[in-house]
């Protein structure tokens, strides 16, 4: 059995999407006849709006993100200009300085002479271009609007990035001093106290339990760390590799979920990219049904994906998207009503785009949360190993210095 994806006229007039089980296209749409269906398209489940989104290994190049928005940005006004597809490519392709980009063209202005349409020559490059991407491509096509398209295509990848840029710098402080902690720790451990340990054998009095915890601690990551290091490197080898595996990566993403800040900060970021790459879609023409679809791919988290893929049947069967989203159990109450409004008034796509520019700056003000509570948390860190080392290190000479001013 294998599953299609039908657009019916059901005995009742109303026009639905489905996806239907049948043992080939000639048998299900035979079937749906005889049950009073008029069959308006039938394609195997996995096609978008007439576009066959392949499974399986396909040619995939990464692309930077500055050249992949330099070439749409160029794109956008060659269109815009009025020249032809195939020379726009070709002009495109010619100056391009990426090489990647340069093949991939080649391969693109290929398979455009050969009769294949932009965006299913874009298709073709596996996960070179997103399905987003090539979706907003075939709406283009469409709507005979390719320019405005790209360009809406090029603002929401910025937003994206503008996004991921946002975080990266929050975080770099916290994670420069989380180093600088491990590197003081080492230095001390190694280094610094088995200087004082020679001394501290030859005072032949008892020495302090910080003083003794603390050289006891140094002396036995010495003699073992030629196991010690070798076993910390295998085990961070191992939780990458789980990590890589679908069980290991939905478990991890489920226990981040589970993070106080954290956690609420990931789903707030989820909610802004899922609303704007839906924007996206259904401002190019595709429907809510195929815009659903597409959009999970930006859902990166696998605890929340698999959450929400269970309303993607619910919508083909007309069930109100609003209801479904809700269903998935973690989108934001403020924004399953905002969209509710945008879905009940017609004005779905414009409210999804309020929902993502609410949630980016709640995003911003989560992040600074965040770095308030990691900065002093790993400085209070760093203070204790210090005061801790120090106490172990001097408490036995102040206590010889006292025992020689006593006597």
């Amino acid at each position: 059995m294998a599953e299609f994806t039908c657009r019916l006229g059901t005995p009742a007039g109303e026009i639905v999407t489905r996806t239907v089980e049948g043992l080939s296209e000639q048998e299900l749409r035979l079937r749906l006849s005889q049950e009073g269906y008029r069959i308006f398209s039938v394609e195997t489940a996995g096609a978008i709006a007439g576009m066959r989104i392949r499974s399986g290994k396909q040619r995939s190049v990464k692309i930077k993100l500055d050249d992949f928005l330099l070439f749409n940005q160029q794109l956008a006004a060659l269109f815009h200009a009025g020249l032809p597809v195939l020379q726009s490519i070709q002009m495109l392709r010619q100056r391009s300085p990426n090489a990647k980009l340069r093949s991939i063209l080649a391969d693109v202005e290929a398979r455009i002479k050969s009769g294949s349409a932009l965006s299913e020559a874009f298709a073709a490059q596996g996960e070179t271009f997103p399905k987003i991407y090539t979706a907003s491509i075939l709406a283009g096509e469409r709507s005979g609007n390719l320019d405005e398209v790209l360009r809406r295509y090029v603002e929401f990848t910025k937003s994206i990035a503008q996004l991921r840029r946002k975080i990266r710098g929050a975080l770099t402080y916290p994670v420069m001093l989380l180093c600088a902690a491990v590197v003081l720790i080492i230095v001390l451990t190694t280094f610094v106290i088995p200087q004082f340990s020679s001394l501290y054998e030859n005072m032949g009095a008892d020495l302090p339990k910080i003083t003794v915890f603390v050289v006891g601690f140094s002396s036995a990551v010495r003699e073992n760390i030629f196991w010690l290091a070798p076993a910390l490197v295998g085990f961070i080898a191992a939780i990458i590799s789980w990590r890589r595996t679908e069980n290991g990566r939905r478990t991890m993403d489920r226990w981040i979920l589970k993070v106080p800040i954290i956690g609420e900060l990931i789903r707030q970021m989820t909610t802004a990219q899922f609303s704007r790459s839906m924007a996206t879609l259904l401002a190019g023409g595709i429907t809510v049904v195929e815009s659903f679809q597409i959009a999970l791919a930006s859902v990166a988290n696998r605890e929340l994906l698999r959450s929400t893929e269970p309303a993607l049947p619910k919508v083909r069967e007309g069930k109100p998207f609003t209801e479904s989203l809700a269903e998935a159990g973690w989108v934001p109450e403020l924004a399953t009503d905002m969209i509710g409004v945008g879905e009940r008034s017609g004005s779905l796509r414009e409210m999804l785009d309020e929902v993502s520019g609410f949630y980016d700056a709640e995003t911003e003000v989560k992040l600074g949360q965040l770095t308030s509570l990691i900065e002093p948390a790993i400085l209070f860190l760093m203070a204790g190993v210090v005061i801790t080392i120090l106490l172990a290190i001097y408490l036995p000479l102040l206590q010889m210095v006292s025992k020689a001013g006593a006597a």
